[in-house]
């Protein structure tokens, strides 16, 4: 997939291997790792052949944004980067045609 980021410092904070570490601390190879998936990835639909990345839409208040697991509660949240969204006959986010994703926020524990 392709990934763009919503600030430049988010996208600094992930530009080397060192960098994620001084941003991410203990998370850092999960971190890396999920950025690793992500950018592979061939749609977002791939991502839930990734058990352990657990990707998943959030609920309100945060509706249209999605998620992957780093740790147990922390996520590295992101959202489509289509104009328009890519929608099956039911309204619903076609997750098959997801291939431009943007991200929002990386180690964030939303609960």
């Amino acid at each position: 997939m392709k990934i763009r980021y919503h600030t430049r410092k988010l996208e600094k904070s992930v530009e080397s291997l060192s960098a994620i570490r001084k941003y991410y601390g203990d998370r850092a190879k999960k971190v890396a790792l999920r950025l690793e998936q992500l950018s592979v990835a061939l749609n977002l639909d791939a991502m839930r052949n990734v058990p352990a990345a657990n990707c998943h839409a959030l609920k309100a208040p945060r509706v249209g944004e999605l998620a992957v697991d780093i740790s147990p509660n922390h996520r590295l949240i992101f959202i489509p980067d289509h104009n328009p969204l890519p929608r099956k006959e039911d309204g619903a986010l076609d997750w098959k045609l997801v291939t431009d994703i943007e991200i929002t926020a990386i180690g964030e524990d939303y609960h």
